[in-house]
């Protein structure tokens, strides 16, 4: 990690600076230490987190310039399009980046990005950052920065301009993201459920019971005997399940009582952790409908997006950028989960108005583009509002106009 943050920080990324602590508001300090209650070894916590984590990775992040004269978008700056969907570093694809911050949000409920920047401000590289942790701190002239300690012992201190930052369950602290232990009562019986059904698999596994000799053996001729007994009678290969003995042995099996869990507690521990990270289970076992999908979409996937849009607009673009329409925006297709009788229905609603190109419908289709399918696709019986005002004028003078109407017979 340290040759890492070398590599990417420069020397003087690395240098102590003259720094205090943030005192918020809330009569706190601004300071994040990841919460070590292992909740990601918990099946039922890392199979939600990895289902969103996976889906909301499929986002792709694009540098657009929208204009507010014309109202149209066209796309920006390549390079920068290529940082945000294809490789934000050397180390990791744009999947992996999102994937990774997605985790940390979701374990943490805080994630955060270093933003490399190029002499001239452009974005040039995007680095997730796993720090043991992180202050708030200002210098001498009130700029804001953030501290972070890693795991090497090393410190960086970071601007908050090149810093990207994600917070969930953002309420008791004014920059940070609250922790989980909400949930971790949930997890804990989940835990002991675990163990308890481990443990009863076991001893229902295990023959147990008492082997009585009538007279009185030596330890070493009693641990004799008892292997033989064990080797004889308790192994898979006696398939009748019957021992013989004589009047000088006594058998006696002990009958205890095995652990049962109820499955509905198991559902209802499941329920809890999901309800929590807002999912259902037919997302994780990928089981679910265009409905499900799309709720899911909406109140999951949709606003992560919105996040990483906002966040990386404001930290990458200036304010006059920004204000010339420079933004960059996380989308996903929506329709790419729906059926294709949903899909062919779409098409055949949004082509007479025009809205679809060939290539746009062929998108939908998941059909890849065709040569001039730029060219946009319109029923006649769908004319421009000017044309038929101009159509309907013309009616009305030709009304007027009895003269030159051909009123003879046909021949």
């Amino acid at each position: 990690m340290a040759k890492w943050l070398d590599k990417i920080l420069g020397i003087d990324k690395l240098q102590k600076q003259q720094t205090e602590r943030i005192e918020m508001l809330s009569n706190g300090t601004a300071s994040f230490t990841p919460f070590n209650s292992n909740a990601y070894e918990n099946d039922i916590y890392r199979s939600a987190v990895d289902a969103i984590a996976r889906n909301a990775a499929k986002l792709r992040g694009k540098h657009i310039i929208y204009s507010k004269d014309s109202n149209q978008r066209t796309d920006g700056d390549q390079n920068l399009n290529r940082v945000l969907n294809t490789r934000p570093n050397p180390y990791m694809s744009a999947y992996d980046l999102i994937y990774k911050l997605v985790t940390h949000y979701y374990l943490h409920n805080n994630a955060f990005a270093y933003l490399e920047k190029d002499n001239r401000g452009n974005l040039i590289g995007i680095y997730p950052l796993s720090a043991n942790q992180i202050e708030y701190v200002t210098d001498q002239t009130n700029e804001m920065y953030m501290k972070f300690l890693f795991n090497s012992g090393q410190s960086v201190t970071l601007h908050m301009s090149e810093v990207l930052v994600l917070r969930r369950h953002f309420n008791s602290n004014d920059l940070l993201g609250d922790n989980n232990t909400a949930i971790m009562s949930a997890l804990e019986l989940a835990h002991t459920q675990n163990e308890g059904l481990s443990e009863s698999i076991k001893s229902s596994a295990t023959i147990r019971g008492i082997l009585k000799y009538n007279k009185i053996l030596a330890p070493e001729e009693l641990r004799k005997a008892k292997e033989e007994f064990t080797r004889d009678y308790l192994n898979m290969s006696n398939n009748g399940g019957i021992a013989a003995l004589d009047t000088k042995t006594d058998y006696i099996p002990l009958q205890l009582s095995e652990m049962n869990i109820d499955n509905a507690q198991i559902e209802a521990v499941k329920r809890k952790v999901y309800d929590y990270l807002g999912i259902s289970e037919v997302i994780i076992n990928s089981t679910y409908t265009e409905d499900q999908w799309s709720a899911f979409y909406e109140s999951v996937i949709e606003p992560l997006a919105i996040q990483l849009s906002l966040e990386l607009t404001d930290k990458v673009f200036t304010q006059r950028e920004q204000a010339f329409g420079n933004t960059i925006v996380f989308e996903a297709s929506r329709l790419q989960f729906a059926s294709n009788e949903s899909k062919t229905n779409i098409i055949k609603e949004l082509v007479p108005y025009g809205i679809l190109t060939i290539n746009q419908a062929l998108e939908i289709l998941n059909m890849p583009p065709v040569e001039d399918g730029h060219k946009r696709l319109q029923t006649l019986n769908v004319v421009n509002a000017d044309l038929a005002d101009e159509y309907q004028k013309g009616d009305k003078s030709d009304e007027g106009n009895t003269t030159h109407r051909d009123t003879s017979p046909a021949e």
